[in-house]
């Protein structure tokens, strides 16, 4: 009943409520992002989501374009802006998912929506973190999230998706919320880049 029905109810609530109230703040970013980035201040890219469906993941935009000689793009670490350290520092890049959670792509919490060519690299059990909707937050990132191996983020994914209950979503919001102001590793970050999966880490 949770999962099926209240917890799709209190993501499009919440969500709705959350744009409309960061709206300002929203705005804000998303002019400074235009300017300092000559163009769109967001960023879209094609995520797997529940039944490995793809959608268009969409966060604000805190890297450059740069490219090298061979056209290829710079490392993250050279792309990243002065802005855009300051607004993943703060978890603000990730405020635009709440559409995706409107549109009903992602939840408020569950797995983090990863890249799709990790997939042929899951084994059968990390391929269960699928089976929910991904989320803005999750237990693995409460539990690390940069900080620990890629094997123990799965693991903790599907410890979700075998627990999924109101309590457990609000202490992972509540776990959320104190880590973005404490500023502890819920985000990736120039300094410390979350690392490719290689099918063993």
């Amino acid at each position: 009943m949770y999962k099926k029905v209240i917890k799709p109810l209190i993501d499009f609530v919440i969500a709705l409520l959350l744009l409309i109230i960061l709206s300002p703040l929203l705005i804000l970013v998303a002019i400074l992002l235009f300017v300092q980035n000559k163009g769109t201040p967001f960023f879209f890219q094609k995520r797997p989501g529940r039944h490995q469906k793809a959608f268009n993941i969409i966060k604000f935009k805190t890297m450059t374009d740069e490219k090298d000689a061979n056209g290829n793009l710079l490392p993250d670490v050279e792309r990243m802006t002065s802005l855009g350290t300051h607004i993943r520092k703060l978890s603000i890049d990730e405020l635009p998912q709440l559409i995706n959670v409107l549109k009903g792509d992602m939840s408020l919490v569950g797995q983090r929506p990863l890249l799709f060519k990790y997939i042929p690299l899951y084994t059968e059990d990390q391929l269960r973190r699928h089976e929910v909707k991904p989320g803005i937050t999750g237990w693995a990132q409460v539990n690390g999230r940069n900080t620990i191996s890629w094997t123990k983020k799965f693991a903790l994914d599907v410890e979700y998706v075998d627990n999924i209950s109101l309590n457990f979503d609000i202490k992972i919001i509540r776990l959320t919320l104190k880590k973005v102001i404490k500023s502890e590793g819920v985000n990736q970050s120039a300094s410390r880049p979350m690392q490719p999966f290689n099918g063993h880490n």
